[in-house]
Order: structure tokens, then C-alpha cells, then sequence
């Protein structure tokens, strides 16, 4: 059937807001019973909603401190019986049981609860609603002839549809409805059982389940011919780049949210002092710290303005105007912007380029305690993210001419951003700029000839990062003729020896770390 008349609801919310209106309505405009539970009863009732308490419905009291109150035939009886089936109708008859047409109800705050500081496994198994997600199945199951309810943002569109149809509800509108109450439950489930195996406790447990809500359709793919869709963790923090808002701009590509990925990790690997980080291909072709984030933007553009032409920019300090009037005059084009937040004014600026699109996210997460997951064909690799507590004042400093000061800052510049290029990876930086990337070959030296042609004339007096060991000289040989005069790497080939020894011949001073950072 279509058109289901609502004569009889049952309410019971956790969530109380809306509900009284709504009530209202039912009971004034379209003369529906309601029956409900405890405080929501007292709620209804103390707003003059007439209500008939669970406990006269169903002849039985609620007890065990409201344990049992809907769990009963009376309930799930009026819920689940086929109107079109009359050996079930005759049943009800027999029994006493009515029918019942909405069930307006939404769960105990389960997940709210174990997120708290401090709450006890007592106070987490009370959270546990049993009745609730009972009722919605029951009702879920028998959409043909019962609308159930569990949103407070959806109680308008019902009272809109129930007037529009004599106080009845559509067979669409109620099958839609049983359809999130699926996804709720098992959702709800779901929270109950990671909570209760400890999986949040492990770091790689026997089953894993993720939770993702569709956050919008992209337009395509890496390419025209793939499609593609944005989809966003359940519980995703609101700093995070899934849950940043977009100030302006076009929507969004495939490629563009990789990009952007990209150099918001990069430039979250700098706290201390303003950086920019410009990414093209998912590759930070120019990275840069200074004492303002007008100085780091210059100078990481200057570091490859041809490749940061049509870029995405990242920043670890709100963008103001002088910033956006600096990019402006250098004509750059740019995709994305990301950072922690605009000033007006520069929000005033990019206004006047409404295609660029902005991202602002509130502020900086650590690059920690995360999970990083890629598919694979039939399966999914899951690693913790590539965040480890290196500790400067224990790295090894293996030939015999010790890097100074100055170079051993710029070593540790380097050190960061090479995590973020792509492996094989060698970088050169000078003056806290990486002034040359060699990125993604399929052997290391070269990747380091590449970095050095970057550099050009700036490779002279730099300093020079390898996200892993050298497994021969020849990368060394490469940065070392080019003007470099130390490098920082994990360490750990069986040839370090002679890596080591043509460092020394070569007046190269070489840090180890004992630290790899492949980026696949």
C-alpha cells in the first residue's frame, strides 16, 4: 500500500529536540495517539501534549531502571504485523494488540559517551540502548505500513507529507526512512563493538570496519574517464583536510585533493617559524621558513616558479593580505590555497579570483596518530603514519669533518622536507629553501642529478637530504661536485663504509639518522 494513515506513534528520544512541536502537530492537526516512554512522556506531557505512558499501553510496567519498558508484544507486535495479511490482523485481535504507524524514536548517546574523558565500562554499557534499535528494526522491517522516524531535521518534510496526504505517510518517504535506520544500527552496533573488543586500544586488530560518509561526487578521476567521489571518515576531526571548509572556488578535482594532501602534511612537518609549501604533482617543488609567512611564500616560489605555476600552496600561519598581494604580483596561478585561516583582507583579494579555491581548516593537527590506507586489488594496506620522535641530539655524525651550526640547521630542514617528496628522494636546501628536488626515479643518483640541474648555481654552499640510505658513492659524487658540503641520511647501507669514506675524501660532512622516509 501507498498511503499509510498515522493514527497511533510511539515516542521515545534521547535527542528531545523538535520533539514537542512535532508531537503537537501529530496529536492537534491529524488527531494521532501517542504513546511514549519515560522522560520523554514527562517532557510531552509537561508541554500539554496528551500522551498515554508505555506502561498503560502494554499492561506492564517499566523496570531494571528502565531496561524493560518497549521490549514487549504489544510493542513489537503493532510494529511488525502485515496489514495485508489477515491471519495477522486476526492474531493482534486475539491478543489485543493495536496497531502502531510511526515510531518516533533515536538512541542513547552510546559513542558520545565513551568518547568522554574518564567514563567507566559501568557507564558505557548503560549507554547501551537495547529497546531503541529493537523498535527501529521492528519498524525498519514493516516499512510497507510503518514510517519510522529517527532525525529531528526530518520532522518537518514528515508533518509536510502527512498534510499533503490526509495524515498519511508515502510508501517512498517510508522506505527511504527504514533504509537510514539500517545504516544507524549497524553503525551503533559497530561503536558498541569497538568499544567493547578494545579495538581503539589495537593498533592493527583482526577486523577492521570503516565508517564513510560521502562527502560529494568529484567530477572525475585522475583521468576523464574514471569516476570519482570524495568520501570522509564518520569521526574525522574538524581540522582535518576532509572536514576543511572551502571559503571559494570551484569544486574540487580528484587530483586537486591529492595535491592538497600532500602539502598540508608538508607543511605541518614545520611549527616553530612560518612556512609555505607549494606542491605540484603531490611533489613539494617549493618549500620554505622564515621569520614571516610573506618571506616563506617568496622564497618558496623562487625556488621553482616554473613548477609552482598552477600549484597548490599550503601554509602553517593565517594568510594575510600582503601575502595574497605578493602572489598576485607574481602572476602565479594558483589551484588550492590551504591554511589554518584568512585574515579579511586576503579573503577580500582572492574574492577577485573566484575560480582559486580556498580551504581553511581552524588550526594544525601534528602529523600523528593517524592511519594512512591504500587499496590494493582485492584488499587494503593500512600503516601507521610516517611520524616518529627523532631526537637531533642523537644522530650519528659518521666522517670526520663535522657539519657547523648553520649547516646542521639546514640539514634539519632538509631532513623534513624531504619525508614529503617522493621516493627515490634527494633534496638540496640553502638558506631554509629547498633550492633542488629530485623526485619519484627509479634510482637514487639520478634522482640527485636531477636535484642538482634544479639547483643550478644555488646547489654551490648546499645541503642535501636522502629520504634513505645511498647505497653507492655515486649520489654523494653527484651533490658533492655540485657544491654541496654536507648531507643527512638514515644510514644503514652494507657499502656505508665506502660512503662514508669518499664523504671524507671529498670534504663532505654526512649526518646519520637511523631513520628512513620512503613516500611510495
Amino acid at each position: 500500500m501507498d498511503l499509510v494513515k498515522v493514527k497511533r506513534a510511539l515516542v521515545s528520544v534521547t535527542d528531545k529536540t523538535g520533539v514537542v512541536a512535532f508531537c503537537q502537530t501529530l496529536s492537534e492537526e491529524f488527531g494521532v495517539e501517542i504513546v511514549s516512554t519515560g522522560g520523554t512522556a514527562k517532557v510531552l506531557a509537561q508541554a500539554g501534549v496528551p500522551v498515554r505512558p508505555i506502561d498503560e499501553y502494554t499492561g506492564f510496567p517499566e523496570m531494571m531502571d528502565g531496561r524493560v519498558k518497549t521490549l514487549h508484544p504489544r510493542v513489537h507486535g503493532g510494529l511488525l504485523a502485515r496489514r495485508d495479511l489477515p491471519e495477522h490482523m486476526a492474531a493482534a485481535e486475539a491478543h489485543g494488540i493495536g496497531m502502531i504507524d510511526m515510531v518516533v524514536v533515536n538512541l542513547y548517546a552510546f559513542e558520545a559517551t565513551v568518547e568522554r574523558e574518564g567514563v567507566t565500562e559501568e557507564e558505557a554499557i548503560e549507554n547501551i540502548d537495547i529497546g531503541g534499535p529493537s523498535m527501529l528494526r521492528s519498524a525498519a522491517k514493516n516499512f510497507a505500513s510503518v514510517a519510522v522516524v529517527t532525525e529531528p531535521g526530518s520532522y518537518d518534510a514528515i508533518a509536510e507529507e502527512m498534510r499533503a496526504n490526509a495524515g498519511a505517510t508515502t510508501f517512498d518517504t517510508r522506505r527511504a526512512l527504514a533504509v537510514d535506520v539500517f545504516a544507524k544500527t549497524s553503525a551503533y552496533d559497530n561503536a558498541i563493538w569497538m568499544y567493547l573488543s578494545g579495538y581503539k586500544g589495537q593498533a592493527f586488530p583482526d577486523e577492521v570496519r570503516f565508517r564513510l560518509k560521502k562527502a560529494q561526487d568529484l567530477r572525475y578521476g585522475e583521468n576523464p574517464h574514471q569516476m570519482a567521489a570524495l568520501y570522509r571518515f564518520i569521526d574525522a576531526k574538524p581540522e582535518t583536510l576532509a572536514r576543511a571548509e572551502q571559503l571559494q572556488g570551484k569544486e574540487l578535482s580528484y587530483n586537486n585533493f591529492l595535491d592538497t594532501d600532500a602539502a598540508w602534511t608538508a607543511v605541518r612537518e614545520f611549527t616553530d617559524e612560518p612556512a609555505c609549501v607549494i606542491v605540484k604533482h603531490m611533489n613539494p617543488c617549493g618549500t620554505a621558513v622564515a621569520h614571516d609567512i610573506v618571506v616563506a611564500y617568496s622564497r618558496a616560489h623562487g625556488a621553482d616558479s616554473v613548477s609552482a605555476y598552477g600549484g597548490v600552496m599550503a601554509f602553517n600561519r593565517p594568510v594575510p593580505g600582503s601575502l595574497v598581494e605578493a602572489i598576485f604580483e607574481n602572476g602565479q596561478f594558483v589551484e588550492v590555497m590551504i591554511a589554518p585561516e584568512f585574515e579579511p583582507r586576503a579573503l577580500e583579494l582572492l574574492a577577485t579570483k573566484p575560480k582559486l579555491r580556498v580551504l581553511r581548516t581552524g588550526r594544525m593537527r601534528p602529523v600523528v596518530g593517524h592511519y594512512d590506507s591504500r587499496s590494493v586489488e582485492g584488499g587494503m594496506l593500512i600503516q601507521t603514519s610516517d611520524s616518529v620522535a627523532e631526537t637531533p641530539a642523537e644522530f650519528n655524525v659518521v666522517t670526520r669533518r663535522k657539519p657547523t651550526a648553520e649547516e646542521m640547521q639546514q640539514l634539519l630542514f632538509a631532513w623534513k622536507v624531504a619525508k614529503s617528496v617522493k621516493s627515490n628522494a634527494i633534496l638540496l636546501a640553502k638558506d631554509f629553501v629547498s633550492v633542488g628536488v629530485g623526485a619519484g626515479q627509479m634510482n637514487r643518483v639520478n634522482s640527485a642529478r636531477i636535484a642538482v640541474e634544479a639547483a643550478g648555481d644555488k646547489a654551490s654552499g648546499a645541503v642535501c637530504a636522502s629520504d634513505a640510505f645511498m647505497p653507492f658513492a655515486d649520489s654523494l659524487e653527484v651533490v658533492a661536485a655540485a657544491g654541496v658540503t654536507a648531507v643527512i641520511q638514515p644510514g644503514g647501507s652494507i657499502r656505508d663504509g665506502e660512503v662514508i669514506a669518499k664523504a671524507d675524501e671529498l670534504g663532505v660532512a654526512m649526518v646519520f639518522t637511523g631513520y628512513r622516509h620512503f613516500r611510495h
